[in-house]
């Protein structure tokens, strides 16, 4: 029978892995601490949605404190690639030897199969007009869809022309990547083999099951322990996909099934997965973190209903547009919808929800937090209306 672990000590395992045990947010976060960093996560996910900042500056200062992100920015298009941009968890950023381990997908794509499927008829009928776009980057160079005229297409925010969406299966099919993204957060393709080194690209394309194990592997490592869906969730597999790499990994000692009480799934623990003694600290959490993106394994691990509502009309938003939660001493004790004016130079708390049994040190626990917050975003006041604290006590100078 595989053996009983408590759910305090799967938080504790949990949190660990994800690089919240034993944290010094206070010091440099150097280029080479920020690369170990995403490293550890597997990949930061990429969202273009800007109302507090871009998805994937919150998790490395969630972890590292006040970083200076232009040194991330550095690192998304420094030479030779270290990473690059991809479909891991959504559009995410992934160390450069994640590539021979998704040539599945980009050959799924190229078939016109695991894509959206308004992308579909750019694997087929649509074919030449995508191959024209190639065509032109190898000659002319980086393309982003607004150098390419067309008619615009779709519904809502995903009103794409045509040739956004060919470039879009260009990309998802491998046959371009992206070079970076401009000021707006369009992003510009060009030929692989302008973007990534050699040395990637030549690596041999492991077989799909093998590339499939080692990404389950690695979802297991920085998820420390986790479900089957978890594990398959963190790099979006197929569910028909899991099952062999995972009864693989547990047979070659990489996982070991245990039972977490109170869990109604069997859980798998990385060999190398340890539960911290310190988890104590406060993190404001991004909904696009890896802590919390998948909402399931969430309320398992800390009894906390969390759901991104930024599609929900606004009537009937129970906890804001964009809620972050906060992470005190392990357990998620509160969240709050949070926006950056820019023009006003204030970080604005829309919305505050404490949790039930949050301790009482919450509060000023969290005011601490969204200072910091403010600071790193160069934000010179904090508005924190909804929490009853005098706004000109709370800015980041005050």
């Amino acid at each position: 029978m595989a053996p009983e672990i408590s759910p305090a000590e799967a938080r504790r395992i949990a949190l660990t892995a994800q690089g919240f045990n034993a944290r010094d947010r206070n010091g440099t976060a150097t280029p080479a601490r920020l690369r170990r960093a995403i490293a550890q996560l597997g990949l930061l996910q990429i969202d273009s949605v800007n109302v507090l900042v871009r998805a994937h500056y919150l998790p490395l200062f969630s972890r590292l404190g006040g970083y200076d992100r232009s040194v991330l920015d550095q690192i998304m298009v420094e030479r030779p690639r270290r990473f690059f941009e991809y479909w891991g968890h959504e559009a995410s950023l992934l160390p450069a030897g994640c590539h021979p381990l998704l040539r599945w997908r980009m050959e799924r794509a190229r078939c016109g199969k695991g894509i959206w499927r308004r992308l579909e008829p750019f694997a087929a009928e649509q074919r030449g007009e995508a191959d024209a776009l190639l065509a032109r980057i190898a000659a002319e160079g980086p393309l982003a869809a607004s150098d390419v005229a067309g008619a615009a297409t779709g519904q809502g925010m995903w009103v794409w022309s045509d040739a956004k969406h060919a470039l879009e299966w260009l990309f998802w099919a491998g046959l371009v990547a992206a070079a970076h993204r401009r000021g707006s957060f369009e992003r510009v393709y060009d030929l692989p083999e302008r973007v990534l080194p050699s040395a990637v690209l030549d690596l041999p394309t492991p077989p799909v099951v093998d590339a499939q194990r080692e990404l389950i592997a690695r979802a297991s490592r920085a998820l420390g322990i986790a479900t089957a869906d978890d594990l398959r969730d963190y790099y979006r597999l197929p569910a028909a996909d899991a099952a062999l790499p995972i009864r693989q990994l547990v047979e070659e000692g990489t996982l070991r099934p245990v039972r977490v009480r109170g869990w109604r799934q069997d859980a798998y623990l990385h060999r190398d997965a340890r539960a911290g003694r310190r988890i104590a600290g406060a993190a404001l959490i991004s909904p696009f973190d890896p802590l919390v993106w998948h909402r399931n394994r969430t309320e398992r691990l800390f009894d906390f209903r969390y759901r991104l509502e930024i599609y929900t009309p606004r009537h009937k938003r129970e906890h804001g547009y964009y809620v972050l939660p906060f992470l005190l001493d392990g357990a998620l004790v509160a969240r709050v919808d949070l926006k950056a004016d820019r023009q006003a130079g204030t970080l604005i708390v829309v919305q505050a929800h404490l949790e039930p049994g949050a301790p009482p040190h919450t509060l000023e626990a969290l005011i601490d937090e969204l200072r910091r917050m403010a600071t790193w975003l160069e934000l010179a006041e904090l508005d924190t209306g909804p929490l009853g604290v005098d706004a000109a006590a709370a800015s980041p100078d005050g």
